[in-house]
């Protein structure tokens, strides 16, 4: 494959966007989509926050924090966790990568100063040193069915696992991603060499791409994103973070007690699921914007993609009501789109009787 490859064009104008940092494409955002569902395509996410947390007490203080098991989580290995506040809400999504004795956490743009006070806050007495890691390491992302033969082709240890970690050569670190699409690879690597990097994983095989492509996969997918597809008020099991970064047998950390008593006692009173959107690019609603079923308001939309096979598709939270088959309008003022629920993307249901007293009460003192 050549390495020639098109000039990266800026994030679209409107609306606001939390990738405007990297490029939203590299000249053909649907063939770049067609590249991560056939083959691979490399894509610059360097704007993401990283942290890293060395110390010797480094897992099981993380585990009385965040949401997911990490007292005994192997070396080379990687997982997904939040930060939920005293409610349940969550307040951060990070994917994690434990590797020569750190722990390393990388989170939304904009996030990592924020995350790291609230560690900071919860040192006291632990053996532990977070820092800001971002102008350290910088996140890019690689994509595809041929993620592991472009890994090997640039002389990439290539774990053989999902959530799989191993170090890179020079410094840094790759994950074995299990999304978007059927295979990935996030690398944190030295930020001085993210160019370097990229260019040798091009070299390898995988196409140049932005992030239009990564996140039309990610829709794809039904993977959330925080700030786009959650609002003040989502609680992890709303959207699918159980088991990806919530450990249902775990406690002691911030908002468990919501956790163990959605899970033991009922539904969620929202869920993600995937939208048709019937509009053109001027009428396609935004982050943020209402869905509406009846005239009533009955959901929000989440992230906004053109999808290479799908045409537009979005994310959103919506009412446990709303059936799989109502008709549903989505968007505000002059932005407003005919919309269909995907039914594959409902999750499914629990058809098993409510629980005990016996389990509920066990439930109340887990929480």
């Amino acid at each position: 494959m050549s390495t020639t490859e098109p000039t990266a064009v800026g994030q679209p104008d409107s609306p606001p966007d939390p990738d405007a940092a990297v490029p939203a494409h590299c000249g053909d955002p649907l063939a770049e989509q067609r590249a991560m569902a056939r083959s691979a395509a490399v894509v610059d996410r360097s704007h993401r926050g990283v942290l890293a947390v060395p110390g010797a007490d480094r897992l099981s203080w993380l585990h009385l924090l965040l949401t997911q098991h990490l007292s005994e989580l192997p070396a080379n290995t990687g997982t997904e966790a939040l930060v939920l506040d005293a409610n349940g809400r969550v307040e951060h999504h990070m994917s994690v990568a434990h590797v020569d004795d750190v722990v390393w956490l990388d989170t939304e743009p904009a996030d990592a100063g924020a995350l790291l006070d609230y560690l900071s806050k919860m040192i006291f007495w632990s053996k532990v040193e977070p820092r800001d890691a971002t102008a350290e390491l910088a996140v890019l992302s690689l994509v595809g069915p041929d993620t592991a033969t472009v890994l090997d082709a640039a002389g990439v240890p290539t774990p053989d696992q999902p959530y799989g970690c191993a170090a890179l050569p020079g410094g840094g670190v790759v994950r074995r991603m299990p999304w978007p699409g059927v295979d990935a690879a996030d690398l944190l690597v030295p930020r001085d060499d993210r160019d370097a990097w990229r260019q040798r994983l091009i070299a390898a095989g995988a196409r140049p791409a932005g992030t239009m492509a990564f996140e039309a996969l990610r829709v794809e997918s039904t993977r959330p994103r925080l700030h786009l597809d959650t609002d003040s008020r989502t609680i992890p099991h709303e959207v699918g973070w159980i088991g990806p970064a919530v450990h249902l047998t775990k406690g002691c950390y911030r908002g468990q007690e919501t956790v163990a008593r959605v899970a033991n006692l009922g539904r969620p009173p929202r869920r993600l699921v995937l939208l048709h959107l019937d509009a053109g690019d001027e009428q396609q609603p935004h982050t943020g914007d209402p869905v509406w079923r009846e005239g009533r308001t009955v959901g929000r939309v989440g992230s906004v993609v053109q999808h290479h096979e799908l045409g537009p598709v979005a994310l959103a939270l919506l009412k446990r009501s709303v059936p799989v088959d109502a008709e549903l309008v989505a968007g505000a003022d002059d932005r407003m789109a005919p919309a269909s629920i995907d039914p594959g993307s409902m999750p499914v249901e629990d058809t098993a009787p409510p629980p005990g007293r016996a389990a509920q009460l066990r439930g109340r003192l887990r929480g």
